[in-house]
Order: C-alpha cells, then structure tokens, then sequence
C-alpha cells in the first residue's frame, strides 16, 4: 500500500517493510522532499539507494552538495525501463547490505509510454508482496502530477490491486496484427517468421537475438504449461515491436519473472529471462489464460 507521507509506517508500526509516495509539481516540488528524505537517512546512517531519471539526479545531487557522495545514485531509465526489472534490483541492494536500507524511486518518470505505467503501478502493488518481510527496508516513491498517476488509488490494499490486475487480460490485440498458431515442433518456424517481421521494420540484429530468445521462451512455456500450443501476435505500436503470446495456463505466482527461480525449479526462468531481455514485458493470468506481451523498440 502506497501511503502519501514521508514518515508513517505502511502498516502503522515501524516494524515492516514501509512503502510510502508523494506528488510533486516538478523540481521545485521535488527537491525538499526528497533531500530531506535522503539527509534524515544519512543522519541516522543508512544505506541510501537514489533511483531516478538523469535529470532528477542532477538537481537532487547539486541540493544535497557534499552529502550526496555518501548516496548511490543509480538512472532509473536504465535499471527501471523494463518496471518488472525493478524487484530483483532492489533484492540485490538488500542482499548487499546487512543494515538498513532506504530507497529513494521514481519509476512513473514522465515520457513513459501508457503500457509501461500500467506496469509501474503493478510493480508498486507488487513491491509490498516482494519486500513484506524486509523489516529494515524503506521506499520513498516519487510521482509527477504531470504523468497524471494518483498514488492513493492504491491504498486500498496493494496485495488485493495486484491481485486483480494481474488477472485481467491486457487490452485487445489490434486488428492489424499479424497472427501465428503455434505447437510442438514449430519454434523454428516462429523464430525465422519473427526474424522477417522484424527485419522489415529495420531492428537491428542484437536486439533481434534478444527478442528471439526471449519469445522462444515464452512459446516453450505455452507448450509445456500452457496446454500444448499457443497463439503468437506481432504488430508494431509507439516505436516498438510487440509480441503477443497466449495460451490456456495459468500462473498462481504473481512474482513469477520478478525473482530468480532455483536452478533445480520447474519452470519461471522463461518470463525472467524475458524481462531481462526486452524493453517492456507484460504478464497476465487468470483461470484460463496467460498472456505475455514483450515490447522492443525499433531504434
């Protein structure tokens, strides 16, 4: 659950995970709030992470001066393009540090696309899963009125959010697209229609290997998990190559992708590798259906 101050407790006691946000008109608003954030966990000496846009890092660092070699800032447009990369960053700061550890994020930077603030608000839903347990852990979110983005519609219960948008189907497949019925034995054949698909829309050849990959992944799960076959949709929206791929299984983990499955573990390592791989992946299942939809930019 998101909550709009700076200090209370997400469950109203400092014990748990605390998850809280605030809403700023720009740098102007931005800048107090987030160095006082940052210079009460440097008073109280804290492990402090900054995980922003380039440019809110470089008016946060000039405001903390001096005080600000002590943090580590990191470009949220790089760790955080893919928002589902977002979990397994903050496990690894975590894991890195045995005391307390507080975060500073804007994940629903402005110039996103629609698609990928919808995963933003799951991945904050989803955060309060993740980090339950983490009991000296603090993250400090930042949202831009601009982007539109009300953090308080999640106060209802983040579990309960990320329960049903993990649910429902994404929007419609447009008519537009190109379609593809897939089962046993016909990878390679999606793998060579997907390679001319991509080259006439001029993406380059490493960005093809990736998707490829990554899309031979998601159709293996179908097969195995997902009753045999699967269904493949290609078109191109925002600058972007788009994957759709669904099938009849369903996913009852709702970190599936977000954390690390085991070496030895049955299945998960599809949807995590896709979203090391691709620009933008979305992941949907309900009783009867999964539906992935990985984005690649064509430039």
């Amino acid at each position: 659950m998101l909550k709009d101050s700076a200090t209370d407790s997400l469950h109203g006691a400092p014990a748990g995970f605390e998850h809280d946000s605030f809403v700023h008109a720009g740098d102007g608003d931005f800048v107090p709030l987030a160095a006082a954030f940052v210079q009460e966990g440097l008073a109280a000496a804290e492990t402090i992470v900054a995980v922003l846009p380039p440019e809110r890092i470089a008016v946060l660092r000039d405001a903390l001066g001096a005080a600000g070699d002590a943090v580590r800032f990191v470009d949220m447009t790089v760790a955080g393009g893919n928002p589902a990369r977002l979990i397994p960053f903050w496990r690894d700061v975590l894991e890195q540090h045995s005391g307390p550890v507080r975060g500073l994020s804007e994940a629903a930077y402005p110039g996103r696309r629609a698609a990928a603030y919808d995963e933003v608000l799951l991945h904050e839903a989803l955060s309060d899963i993740a980090f339950e347990a983490d009991r000296s852990f603090r993250l400090y979110c930042a949202y831009e009125a601009s982007v539109g983005i009300d953090p308080t519609a999640l106060h209802a219960g983040a579990g309960a959010l990320a329960e049903k948008e993990f649910r429902m189907p994404l929007d419609d497949v447009p008519d537009r697209a190109e379609r593809w019925e897939f089962g046993p034995g016909e990878l390679a054949e999606v793998r060579q229609w997907l390679g001319g698909q991509a080259a006439s829309h001029g993406v380059s050849r490493d960005r093809l290997d990736d998707l490829s990959l990554a899309l031979h992944e998601i159709c293996t799960n179908s097969i195995r998990f997902g009753g045999g076959r699967g269904r493949l949709a290609v078109w191109i929206a925002d600058g972007s190559l788009i994957c759709d791929v669904t099938d009849r299984g369903r996913i009852d983990d709702l970190l599936v992708g977000r954390v690390l499955p085991p070496l030895d573990g049955l299945g998960g390592r599809g949807v995590w590798l896709a979203n090391q791989l691709c620009d933008l992946a979305q992941l949907r299942s309900g009783d009867d259906f999964t539906q992935v939809r990985l984005h690649t930019r064509l430039r």
